[in-house]
């Protein structure tokens, strides 16, 4: 008898779960956030059958893209929690727009408290800036050039980096007073008070390495504090830099933004809107991450719009696309170091109990086990699990067996 469990009872159709990634949007007040949320949460083409809009008022569904399976092992998918478009999947991922903020945010500040309670969830943050220098600090309009964008990645790091310390901070002696006495480790201390950020205590622990603390946390003072938080945010709310008006920035800006950020990446926000709304209209056909796209028929169009799309289409030449799709994919699989993985119940023809061909597609962090991709698709999957099997190779694996980007594996589990 086949000991597997039928994954029907389980129906895997969100991918999204209380433990789901979530990237975070943000960025003060008039640098085209929400812009650029809009853009990201806006399919232009139909990718799922059933609809990935506004989860609530500030949650969302982005894409982002990697190779489907199906053309390598020559078979027709047919997905139930992504879309496949010739032959590449595109997997939902959970966003946020967070609220804007302005220097002082983590003092309550402007909207400072509810870009906080948002901040909570995110696993990692697209900080989109004004890289034309059109905005100043506190988001007030102006030209290009009369701001340094420069300052707007600076501040934002320190706003999180400040609200973490002043986390810490509240009712710190106490706590580290009792952590003295009972022995506890600088990791699990900071752990206990940084409860509810969505932090792991390895993250943590990976920090505290960095900045090698006093073992006695009542000798920390303020510049422990404001290191360890720095680390802190680095290992848990890591940034992208969406350097947004690119097209209307003058020449050097972005080059002194790459100075002071890890990862930024050149962003036209309002042309990726603009883009995917001529492509529902049926005036272009365009699919995110496109470098270009395709006027459907040019007889149709007004001066102004032949205008419109040549300015887009030269700019987008200049930057190998909007930057938005980009951004997305730099977050999911350079920053959080996320793969791909397709669970299926039957190895041979690559299908779940109803006979769909790779019809889930999950995200998982890279270095997870079989085990874990049980427990990602459902509890008693991870409780009961025997066996998996790689379907390519049609080799039977453990628990342990590391995932691969781009796995295709059967979970064996008890009844």
């Amino acid at each position: 008898m086949n000991p597997a469990a039928s994954w029907e009872r389980y129906n895997i159709i969100m991918p999204f779960s209380d433990d789901s990634m979530q990237i975070g949007i943000v960025g003060k007040p008039n640098v085209g956030k929400s812009t650029f949320f809009s853009a990201a949460t806006m399919a232009s083409v139909e990718i799922a059958n059933y609809p990935f809009t506004t989860i609530a008022a500030n949650r969302g569904v982005g894409y982002v893209r990697a190779p489907c399976p199906c053309k390598e092992l020559g078979v027709k998918c047919n997905p139930r929690n992504s879309g496949c478009i010739n032959g590449t999947r595109m997997i939902p991922v959970e966003l946020l727009d967070v609220a804007g903020l302005v220097p002082d945010a983590w003092q309550g500040k402007g909207l400072g408290n509810q870009f906080l309670d948002d901040l909570r969830q995110a696993d990692a943050l697209i900080n989109v800036i004004d890289v034309s220098g059109s905005t100043n600090i506190e988001g007030v309009p102006g030209k290009p050039g009369d701001h340094d964008p420069r300052e707007d990645v600076v501040f934002l790091a320190k706003e999180i980096e400040m609200w973490i310390k002043s986390i810490l901070e509240s009712g710190f002696s106490k706590m580290a007073r009792t952590a003295k006495m009972t022995g506890a480790k600088p990791e699990e201390i900071l752990h206990e008070r940084l409860a509810g950020l969505k932090m792991t205590e390895a993250q943590i622990k990976s920090a505290v390495k960095e900045v090698e603390p006093p073992a006695d946390p009542m000798k920390w003072d303020d510049n422990t504090l404001l290191a360890l938080s720095k680390e802190i945010r680095e290992a848990t709310k890591p940034l992208i830099v969406a350097m947004n008006k690119a097209d209307i920035a003058p020449q050097g800006n972005a080059d002194l933004v790459r100075a002071v950020a890890k990862d930024a990446v050149p962003t036209m926000a309002e042309t990726e809107l603009a883009l995917k709304k001529a492509a529902a209209a049926g005036i272009i056909a365009y699919v995110q991450g496109d470098e270009s796209f395709v006027i459907k028929d040019e007889a149709k169009l007004n001066d102004a719009q032949r205008k419109a799309l040549e300015y887009m289409r030269r700019n987008m030449g200049r930057y190998g696309g909007t930057g938005v799709q980009e951004c997305l994919e730099k977050a999911a699989f350079k920053t959080l170091d996320l793969i791909v993985v397709y669970p299926v119940e039957d190895e041979t023809h690559y299908t779940d109990h109803s006979g769909s061909v790779l019809p889930d597609a999950f995200l998982i962090p890279r270095g997870s086990t079989a085990k874990d991709m049980a427990y990602k698709v459902h509890t008693d999957l991870g409780d009961k699990f025997i066996r998996a099997v790689n379907a390519r190779t049609k080799r039977t694996v453990g628990a342990d067996y590391i995932l691969q980007d781009g796995d295709v594996i059967r979970i064996v589990a008890n009844k």
